[in-house]
């Protein structure tokens, strides 16, 4: 069929195979046409894999989270004297 969308041969190694062979299983409507179950495997992986993205990223976000503040910078009043006291010249 005729496109001007861009083409992709992808060779049925024995991983892929058996990947679109347990996606079979999941997607019965899609039996016999393992284009179909390899279209699906893809676009479902790629949301998967976003979800995933977005995951990893609000953890960061939590554990940033919970260490802010704990070092506020904050020094005791003599620090500077004190340091100076062990260091002398």
């Amino acid at each position: 069929m005729p496109t001007a969308r861009p083409r992709h041969m992808i060779t049925e190694t024995d991983d892929i195979r058996d990947a679109i062979d347990r996606a079979a299983e999941w997607w019965p409507e899609l039996h016999g046409n393992r284009a179909a179950i390899l279209r699906r495997l893809i676009t479902d992986g790629a949301r998967s894999g976003a979800e995933a993205a977005t995951q990893k990223r609000l953890d960061r976000w939590r554990a940033l989270d919970e260490v802010s503040g704990i070092f506020t910078g904050v020094y005791p009043p003599n620090a500077a004297r004190q340091l100076v006291e062990e260091w002398p010249e």
